[in-house]
C-alpha cells in the first residue's frame, strides 16, 4: 500500500521503506568524505561541506522531481565556490565570506526562477562539445588545486595561485602527508568493486589513513582538519553591497546554471536505471529551495551527485525518502560525531578529491573527439582551456556562442545546398519532365526559384545573393513547398525579392505557402500583395499560368 501525503508533497511516498532506508544510509556514507574534502577545498571550512549537504540533499529530496536522486556538494559547485570565495574575500577581507554564501542564496533563488518559468527542458541543450570541456576542465581544477595540500602544504585559492607555488612545494615536500595522500590514493583507486559495493572506498581510505596518521605521526605538525563546530548551524543573514553587486550576480547565475546542468544530467541518469521519468521543473524548484537554505545557513552549493544517486540506487532507494534520510544521516553525524572528524589530515581529504577530480575528466570523448569532428575537438579543448585558466563563466558563454555559430553555419549549408534558382530546367531531376518542358519552351523568362527545408537568417544572405544573379525574367515562382518553417531575416529576405520584383512590374507567384510560413506571410501583409490566382499549391499551375501569360504578350515585357 502507498502512503502519500498528498497537497503539498504529493510526491513523498513510502512504499519502499526497506530499499529508501538502506539507500539513504549508503549514501549518507559515501556523501560524508566528499562533504568534508569540499567543504575543505572550498576554503570555507569542512563543516560547510556537511551543512551543503544537509540542506541541500534534504530540500532538494523533499521539494524535487527526481525520486531517486541524492543531492550535495559537487566537484563543479566546489570551484565556483572555491573561485567566489577567494574573489570577495580579496575584495572584502571582513564580510566577503558572508557575501560569499549570499551568492549561494542568490544561485537559489535563480533556480527557483528557472523552476517557475519552466526552464528546465532547455537546461540539457548544452552541446555536450561544451559540456565536455567544461567538466574536463573542473576535474583538471580540483586535481591542480589539490596537489599542495597532498604534498603537505596549503595552496592558493586559484589554479594560478596554485601552480606558481608548485616549485617551492616540490623543494620542500613533506613525506609524511605526502604517504598518506599516495597511500589513500592507492586505496580508492585499488579497492576490490566487491568491496566498494559494501564500504566505499573514499570512506576506508578516510578511516585508515586517518588512523596510521593518529597511531604513528601524532606529533607530526601535517595540517588536519582540526576543530570543528557541533550543534545546529547559526543564520548567514544576506550581505550585499553595490560595488560588488555586479560580481556577485555573475557568481550566483554561474551556481544556478552549472547546478541546474548538473542536477538534470544527473537526473537523466536516475531516469535511465530506474526506467521512470524525471520532473524537471520541480528539480529546479527543489535544488533552489536546498541551495538558498544551505547559503541561509553557511552550506556549501549543492546539485545532483552522479555517484551517490548511482549507489543509492543500486542499494535500494526510489523515492524522495532516501535522499531525505541521507540528509538526516548527515545532521545526526554533525550533531555527534564532530570530534570524531577533526584528526582527519587533508593530504587524505586531496586524495580523496584528486581521484573525484580524475572521474569528472571526460576521458572517453578525449580519446575519441578528434575522430568525430575536428571543430568539435577543438571547441573541447578551448572551452577546458579557458575553464581552468580562465574561469568558468567565460568558458561556457565562448563555448555556447561558438558551438551555435558552428551549428548556424552546418544548417545554413544545409539549407542553402538545396536552394535553386531556375531558368531552364535542364539538369534538375527534382522536376518534373513537363515542369522541365514548360521552363525550356519559355526560355528564361519565367525565374523558378526553390527553397527546402526550415528557413534561418543563416540562408536569408544566400537568398538575396543568388536572386541577384539573375536579372533578366519576366515571372518569378517562388516556390515555398518543402520550407516548413521561416525565420525572421529569410522572410524579409523573401520579402525584399517579392517587393523588388513587383516594383519592376514582374508576375510573382507564391507556390505551397502552409502552416507557420503561410501565418508569417500574411502577418507581414505579403500575401495581400498577390492576387489569389498568384497563389497556388503545386508548382505545375504556376508554371500553367505562367504560359499563359507569356503567351498573351504581344511583345516581351520591359524589364
Amino acid at each position: 500500500m502507498t502512503i502519500s501525503l498528498g497537497g503539498l508533497l504529493p510526491h513523498l511516498k513510502f512504499n519502499n521503506l526497506r530499499g529508501d532506508f538502506f539507500g539513504g544510509i549508503t549514501a549518507a556514507v559515501v556523501a560524508l568524505p566528499l562533504a568534508l574534502a569540499f567543504g575543505v577545498a572550498s576554503g570555507v571550512g569542512p563543516i560547510a561541506g556537511l551543512y551543503g549537504a544537509m540542506f541541500v540533499g534534504f530540500f532538494a529530496a523533499l521539494f524535487g522531481g527526481t525520486p531517486s536522486q541524492v543531492s550535495g556538494p559537487t566537484g563543479p559547485m566546489t570551484v565556483v565556490m572555491t573561485a567566489t570565495v577567494a574573489a570577495l574575500l580579496a575584495k572584502n577581507p571582513e564580510t566577503g565570506l558572508a557575501m560569499a554564501f549570499t551568492v549561494v542564496m542568490l544561485g537559489g533563488l535563480f533556480q527557483i526562477l528557472m523552476g517557475v518559468l519552466r526552464l528546465g527542458k532547455y537546461i540539457t541543450l548544452m552541446p555536450y562539445t561544451v559540456i565536455s570541456g567544461f567538466m574536463s576542465g573542473v576535474g583538471v581544477i580540483i586535481i591542480l588545486l589539490e596537489i599542495g595540500p597532498l604534498l603537505g602544504y596549503e595552496t592558493g585559492g586559484s589554479v594560478m595561485d596554485s601552480v606558481r607555488q608548485y616549485p617551492e612545494i616540490l623543494s620542500n615536500i613533506d613525506p609524511i602527508a605526502t604517504g598518506l595522500g599516495l597511500l589513500t590514493l592507492a586505496i580508492v583507486f585499488a579497492a576490490p568493486a566487491r568491496l566498494n559495493r559494501i564500504i566505499p572506498a573514499p570512506l576506508i581510505a578516510l578511516v585508515v589513513c586517518t588512523i596510521i596518521s593518529i597511531r604513528y605521526f601524532p606529533n607530526s605538525g601535517i595540517p588536519r582538519i582540526g576543530d570543528i563546530p557541533s550543534g545546529l548551524p547559526s543564520l548567514q543573514l544576506p550581505q550585499l553591497t553595490l560595488g560588488n553587486l555586479k560580481d556577485m550576480l555573475g557568481y550566483s547565475i554561474m551556481l544556478a546554471l552549472l547546478g541546474a546542468l548538473d542536477s538534470l544530467l544527473t537526473s537523466l541518469v536516475a531516469d535511465s536505471i530506474t526506467r521512470t521519468q524525471h520532473n524537471s521543473d520541480r528539480e529546479l524548484v527543489g535544488q533552489g529551495i536546498g541551495n538558498f537554505l544551505s547559503g541561509l545557513f553557511g552550506g556549501l552549493p549543492g546539485a545532483g551527485a552522479t555517484m551517490r544517486t548511482v549507489i543509492n540506487v543500486r542499494s535500494g532507494g526510489r523515492t524522495n525518502l532516501s535522499g531525505i534520510i541521507h540528509a538526516i544521516t548527515l545532521a545526526v553525524i554533525v550533531l555527534g560525531a564532530g570530534p570524531l572528524t577533526e584528526p582527519i589530515p587533508h593530504a587524505v581529504l586531496a586524495g580523496i578529491l584528486i581521484k573525484v577530480g580524475i572521474d569528472i575528466i571526460d576521458w572517453g570523448f578525449l580519446r575519441r573527439a578528434h575522430r568525430l569532428s575536428t571543430k568539435g575537438a577543438g571547441l573541447m579543448y578551448l572551452v577546458m582551456g579557458l575553464t581552468v585558466f580562465v574561469d568558468l563563466v567565460t568558458a561556457v558563454a565562448v563555448g555556447v556562442f561558438l558551438a551555435n555559430l558552428l551549428t548556424i553555419q552546418a544548417l545554413t549549408d544545409l539549407q542553402v545546398k538545396d536552394m535553386r534558382a531556375v531558368t531552364h530546367g535542364d539538369n534538375e531531376n527534382w522536376l518534373t519532365p513537363h515542369e522541365r518542358s514548360i521552363l525550356k519552351a519559355a526560355k528564361g523568362r519565367i525565374l523558378m526559384f526553390h527553397l527546402s527545408g526550415p528557413m534561418s537568417f543563416g540562408a536569408a544572405k544566400s537568398i538575396s545573393r543568388r536572386l541577384a544573379i539573375v536579372e533578366d525574367y519576366e515571372i518569378l515562382i517562388l516556390d515555398l513547398t518543402a520550407v516548413p518553417r521561416l525565420g525572421v531575416t529569410a522572410l524579409l529576405a523573401i520579402e525584399t525579392m517579392i517587393k523588388d520584383a513587383l516594383d519592376k512590374r514582374r508576375e510573382v507567384f507564391l507556390v505551397g505557402a502552409q502552416g507557420q510560413v503561410e501565418h508569417r506571410l500574411k502577418r507581414l501583409e505579403l500575401l495581400q500583395k498577390l492576387s489569389p490566382a498568384h497563389q497556388v499549391s503545386e508548382r505545375i499551375i504556376a508554371l500553367e499560368r505562367s504560359t499563359e501569360i507569356l503567351r498573351n504578350y504581344a511583345t516581351p515585357a520591359e524589364v
